[in-house]
């Protein structure tokens, strides 16, 4: 941690700050500069706090914490291998999560399933709750859509990752699901984020628009802190004031594999807007390094309640999996 001190602090003054911050920072090592103090050996749980406190004090003009301080938890993760349950990123160099945006009636999404499971995908998208904008949008078909995510589980043996959007919904769709996914819109719930935690269910974390990496880490921290074991972290996109698609922060999910060891995938639908920009999204996300992509894709877009625009069809998928999977056989990996 680095304390900041106000320009022109006296001697005197410096001395009797450091008594001070010698007594709140207990067991640490302190060490002055001109015009700041450097905290070192600090216990990671109690950091925030002690940061907190530190800048009340008279001569203080602010405190910084490290990352390891910030996100302990996320940070220690550096450098571990990628996890192989539910989604096996160590035999696959890349991932992809693929489905209709929502589950809208089994016939589709079975059909959708099972067309998907043989183009290349590694999990289904299985949403049976959507949080929309507008209270008269489609919802979702809610827990009447467990007994059809179900039955493409055991159709395709696919691994499911389906969205909840309150704490009651947890329960129930643990029984099915194999990964929550926590959506961009409920990425600061952290009430949502602690039961996700405890549940002991792996988890997706989107990262919310305009989110900065601090703040999603942070969220990630939450989950791990309460429980949660395996962590993927996903790239949504923001958007701009035209309500257009602004595209994929690629320098930011970069980051994001850079502080922790979690894997990192990319949303091309939802930062595209438009399934004819869903490829060229894809392919840059992956030469960037992400690895997998959480994908729109089913069998009748053009027919769908919800994002049927950044919907891509079975043919742009399979086509899609194939450039990938090429561009990974180029590189040796």
């Amino acid at each position: 941690m680095i304390i900041n001190l106000i320009p022109g602090l006296s001697a005197r003054a410096c001395k009797t700050l450091k008594k001070r911050l010698s007594l709140l920072f207990a067991g640490a090592r302190l060490e002055s500069f001109r015009d700041r103090i450097l905290v070192t050996a600090l216990k990671t749980e109690k950091a925030a706090d002690a940061a907190a406190a530190a800048q009340n004090l008279p001569g203080v003009a602010g405190a910084e914490l490290a990352r390891e301080e910030l996100y302990p938890l996320v940070t220690r993760t550096k450098g571990l291998s990628l996890p192989a349950r539910p989604l096996d990123f160590v035999k696959n160099p890349f991932i992809f999560i693929a489905g209709p945006c929502a589950v809208e009636s089994e016939k589709t999404y079975l059909a959708s399933a099972l067309a998907l499971k043989k183009a290349g995908a590694h999990a289904l998208r299985a949403a049976i709750f959507k949080p929309r904008s507008s209270p008269y949008a489609f919802q979702g078909i809610g827990f009447r859509g467990l007994s059809i995510i179900a039955k493409a589980k055991k159709l395709t043996g696919l691994p499911l990752v389906t969205e909840a959007t309150d704490t009651r919904q947890l329960e129930k769709l643990s029984g099915t699901a194999d990964i929550i996914q926590i959506g961009a819109r409920n990425m600061r719930n952290y009430e949502l984020l602690k039961e996700t935690g405890r549940s002991g269910m792996p988890a997706l974390l989107k990262r919310a628009m305009r989110a900065t990496l601090r703040e999603w880490l942070l969220s990630a921290e939450y989950l791990l802190k309460h429980g949660c074991k395996t962590l993927i972290l996903c790239e949504r996109g923001d958007s701009v004031f035209s309500g257009d698609g602004a595209g994929l922060d690629l320098k930011i999910m970069r980051r994001a594999k850079m502080v922790s060891g979690f894997p990192v995938l990319a949303d091309p639908s939802h930062s595209s807007k438009n399934r004819a920009l869903v490829e060229a999204f894809s392919l840059k996300a992956a030469a960037a390094g992400a690895h997998g992509l959480l994908i729109e894709a089913g069998v009748s877009p053009e027919t769908a309640l919800v994002d049927g625009a950044q919907t891509i069809g079975l043919p742009a998928f399979s086509a899609l999996v194939k450039k990938i999977s090429g561009l990974h056989r180029s590189q040796g990996t």
